[in-house]
């Protein structure tokens, strides 16, 4: 009960605990961003194999693979990472940012991930103050940082993450933690419902899909959390910062205009400011002179 105590008496002691916290699922959201993505392309080419009654593929890995198993390893040497190997941040800095048998470089991704999850589930902790609008707000940011690395690595954006934070959402505002419950079915349903609407509208103009589906999840589940009313505000942010970018790649670097850019992650950060923000950022948003 003291601890319980002395976390909620200092604003700055909670926030430190919650970041040190971060560090750690930091270090599980780096497995769940690499593993999940393979995971769930296993399971579809299982379940394909099933439909035409045909086995898995000569040379289709056969072995347990979810995210406690197998142990992670070096992808250069395939020695196993050792507990002391993987302490968050820590160990990238101790063995300079190189695997200890075989010297190979380690992306430094990895320690960046564990300290954006640490450094983002602390301010959203000190934000909200001690309770449970902070340990969910944490969640949520959380569940934000695995589905934008996961859409900028493989353009998905996993159901198993965003349809269950989705219904979370709408649960936790059953008694309002972030909004009404109105407004959470409400977001939830306009969310999926305008980027649906503008996916078909440029595919009939276009003959082209200018988004996935996955998007029109992702929005629904921030419209669960945050509300209808930080949707338009979400929605024109992350179009402005998505189209500025997506220009700058052009221009600067040639990216290829067939080639899609994900929209998951610009999404994602607009929920996230959003949910620091709530009203008082949506009215100063669209108010004379704002943003």
């Amino acid at each position: 009960m003291a601890v319980w105590q002395a976390l909620s008496d200092s604003p700055g002691l909670f926030g430190l605990a919650i970041g040190a916290l971060g560090l750690i699922v930091g270090s599980f959201l780096n497995v769940v961003i690499h593993r999940l993505p393979i995971m769930l392309d296993r399971q579809w080419r299982i379940d394909c194999s099933s439909l035409v009654s045909s086995p898995l593929h000569a040379g289709e890995p056969s072995t347990s693979f979810n995210l406690m198993v197998p142990r992670s390893r070096c992808p250069h040497c395939q020695m196993m990472i050792t507990a002391v190997d993987n302490i968050p941040v820590v160990s990238y800095l101790v063995l300079g940012g190189r695997c200890r048998h075989c010297k190979a470089r380690i992306s430094a991704r990895y320690p960046l991930v564990e300290v954006v999850s640490a450094g983002t589930a602390a301010f959203a902790a000190m934000h909200f103050g001690f309770g449970l609008p902070a340990l969910f707000g944490v969640v949520f940011t959380w569940a934000l940082i695995a589905l934008t690395l996961i859409d900028f690595d493989t353009q998905l954006l996993p159901d198993v993450i965003t349809v269950p934070m989705m219904w979370l959402g709408i649960l936790l505002n059953y008694h309002g933690l972030f909004v009404s419950l109105q407004a959470s079915v409400i977001g939830a349903v306009v969310g999926y419902l305008s980027l649906w609407t503008v996916y078909w509208l440029f595919k009939l103009v276009t003959g082209k899909e200018g988004m996935g589906y996955g998007d029109f999840k992702l929005l629904a589940m921030i419209g669960a959390w945050l509300g209808w009313q930080a949707l338009p505000a979400v929605i024109l942010l992350a179009s402005v910062v998505g189209s500025v970018v997506g220009l700058g790649l052009i221009v600067l670097r040639g990216h290829d205009r067939a080639q899609p850019i994900p929209f998951g992650p610009y999404l994602a950060s607009a929920g996230w400011l959003a949910m620091l923000g709530g009203q008082d950022w949506f009215q100063h948003f669209f108010a004379p002179g704002g943003l």
